[in-house]
């Protein structure tokens, strides 16, 4: 082996490239079982960031289902999900551009099943003793008004808006049927609660003519969160709820509800998208799930008679959209080392096999870095949490008594979290020499409720505290150079970038991803699923104005001394681009180094090609203009004003 080039970090050339990263890339993502036939959705960056419905018979073969023109993608709550099902090889979904419901059999042209209005419709499922399916219907029709959501049946020949049949609450989620088709269950919630503060698990009998009675609550309230009900085979119906502070699996048989584990971990999902599932039955008295403990992720089988949870080993470290068929469970898994993929494991013998894998990307370990999930010290003598990736390059060495810049990572929600998996942008960092902090800041999942309700009135405070902290911790452990500490992030994490950026001083550079920079415009100017989040995060709008103002980093600009470089889609409806637009001319005014990189025809989170890679490497060429390294690659340059050249 040669000894490896001594370069300073940032400048190490890596075979990690913004073109390798989204070159035959794809999203995948709702997979669904369809006797033996599997089916998931795969999102093309090179085809314009389109949806495509695709599948894999038994044999092995993988088909496109949906034609050119066609992008399977719904925009109820603007973040989708559950936008297609499949029975006996007939597929229905909706089309992004219209929004339409399309029933496509096999071989066939879509054809629509509801009209050419300004209605939505997600989370759909099948009443084959009736011909109907029974989802969500989210309507836009009356203008100057909040969408109405209900739950609605829509026939599976013809063309119709759908019949409502469940009324009255402000959000609708998880229909389902019993196995014979008598009672339907669904969960439901109002404002100002998002789904992981509090839902409400409902069961209706369905008579003959489809209609429903005797609606009862089973169970749920304003502070008790309900997850994903599935009746199992034999007609009970199961569902998960974190009354003790965890969500928990629950079953509701003979009108009793009963726990099935009880463990401090995570059975359950923030609902952010519809369509989620963290179990499926075997059996009647079998269940494969998905759980997270003490930030691991972790695959069992439970056994629903004797209640034993048996670990199932895999190599994946995130498990999410588990659908289980007959003798198999198929899912998106991810690991450190690997690019995520849609797997199959043989519930007989414990064989899994990877049917797509979202990259093509293939990394020499020389150039991989294994994050180390590292706890760190934060206010109030807590704890928080992250994923530490130190750099790594084969070729290259730093030279003597040099340290890293680095890059702490905000995950967007705020309520979400992320994990140790795989991901090429983060790669994309280290093995150019520059340190990434992945932080699950306080108000993340995965670590309970109580951990989750940390940011409850304090977004802007825990987790810009956490991210600090998390930066001010590697520093203090030799890892990072304290004078090189950067922050990104997107969306929530967008906005935590910016408050770290102009509520301290820890961070000298940034990247605002889609970020918000005025609360309260974002109190009045966003989605009707959202609408109301920032009153848990923050305080009720108009009355906490005061709040609003003292979190709204665009309010506070004087305090602002280092650069940032924004990127924003024009046509985001959650995060409209004004909100990047008066940071960029606010800190113009004031003489401080800006960019601002605008895409054309991107909504909230980029999904075409070439605007992800530039984005990328915009960022990158940022930061070597503000830290003064020099780039391996060439780069295009990005404008940046107030920076003498």
């Amino acid at each position: 082996m040669t000894d490896p080039n001594v370069a300073p970090y940032g400048s190490w050339k890596s075979p990690i490239t913004s073109d390798l990263i989204v070159a035959g890339t794809v999203r995948l993502g709702e997979v669904r079982v369809d006797g033996t036939d599997i089916y998931w959705s795969e999102g093309r960056p090179t085809e314009g960031g389109r949806y495509v419905l695709v599948r894999r018979t038994a044999d092995g073969q993988c088909t496109d289902v949906t034609p050119e023109g066609f992008n399977v993608r719904t925009r109820v709550h603007e973040y989708g999900g559950g936008s297609y099902i499949v029975a006996d090889g007939t597929a229905y979904f909706s089309n992004f551009a219209d929004q339409r419901l399309y029933r496509q059999q096999l071989g066939e042209a879509p054809t629509p099943l509801t009209p050419a209005t300004d209605l939505r419709y997600a989370d759909a499922v099948i009443d084959q003793g009736r011909d109907r399916l029974i989802c969500v219907r989210e309507d836009h029709t009356s203008e100057g008004h909040e969408p109405v959501n209900t739950l609605v049946c829509v026939p599976l020949h013809g063309e119709s808006a759908g019949e409502v049949l469940v009324s009255g609450s402000d959000f609708y989620a998880f229909p389902c049927l019993s196995p014979d088709g008598s009672h339907l269950a669904w969960i439901s919630w109002n404002h100002p609660n998002m789904p992981w503060d509090g839902t409400e698990l409902w069961v209706a009998n369905v008579q003959a003519d489809g209609t429903l009675t005797n609606s009862q609550r089973v169970a749920g309230g304003l502070e008790e969160s309900v997850f994903q009900p599935q009746w199992s085979p034999d007609g009970v119906l199961y569902f998960i709820s974190d009354p003790t502070g965890w969500w928990n699996l629950y079953r509701w048989r003979d009108g009793q509800v009963e726990p099935l584990c009880q463990k401090d971990a995570e059975f359950g999902l923030p609902l952010w998208v519809f369509g989620m599932s963290t179990y499926g039955f075997e059996s009647s008295d079998r269940l494969i799930c998905t759980y997270v403990e003490a930030g691991v992720q972790h695959f069992a089988r439970l056994n629903t008679t004797t209640l034993e949870l048996q670990p199932i080993d895999t190599p994946y470290t995130s498990i999410g959209g588990l659908q289980v068929g007959a003798g198999l469970a198929v899912f998106g898994a991810g690991s450190p080392t690997a690019p995520g993929a849609i797997a199959r494991l043989d519930l007989a013998t414990g064989a899994i096999e990877e049917l797509r894998r979202s990259s093509t990307i293939e990394i020499e370990n020389g150039y991989l870095s294994i994050p180390e999930e590292i706890e760190f010290p934060t206010e109030n003598g807590k704890t928080a949490y992250g994923f530490y990736y130190a750099p790594k390059n084969q070729d290259y060495a730093a030279p003597t008594g040099d340290r890293p810049p680095l890059l702490v990572k905000s995950h967007g929600g705020p309520t979400a979290a992320t994990s140790a998996t795989f991901n090429p942008s983060i790669q994309y960092w280290t093995s150019r020499g520059i340190a990434v902090l992945d932080v699950n800041y306080g108000g993340s999942t995965g670590y309970g409720r109580d951990y989750r309700q940390r940011l409850k009135g304090n977004w802007g405070i825990v987790d810009v505290d956490d991210c600090v902290n998390g930066a001010n911790y590697l520093v203090e452990r030799g890892e990072v150079d304290g004078d090189r500490l950067c922050i990104d992030g997107g969306s929530a994490g967008g906005y935590t970038t910016l408050a770290a950026l102009t509520f301290r001083d820890t961070f000298k550079a940034g990247a605002s991803y889609y970020g918000v920079s005025d609360t309260e415009a974002l109190a009045r100017d966003t989605h009707k699923f959202e609408s109301r989040y920032l009153d848990g995060l923050i305080g009720p709008y108009p009355d906490r104005k005061d709040l609003y103002d003292a979190r709204s980093p665009i309010k506070f600009v004087e305090r602002l001394s280092c650069p940032i470089i924004f990127f924003q889609g024009d046509e985001d409806k959650i995060v409209p681009p004004n909100q990047a637009e008066l940071m960029v001319n606010a800190l113009q005014v004031k003489g401080l180094p800006v960019a601002y990189v605008l895409f054309e025809g991107e909504q909230h989170g980029f999904r075409k090609a070439d605007n992800i890679k530039r984005a990328l490497d915009a960022e990158l060429y940022f930061y070597s203009r503000i830290f003064g390294f020099e780039l391996a690659d060439s780069i295009e340059p990005v404008a940046i004003a107030n920076l003498d050249s």
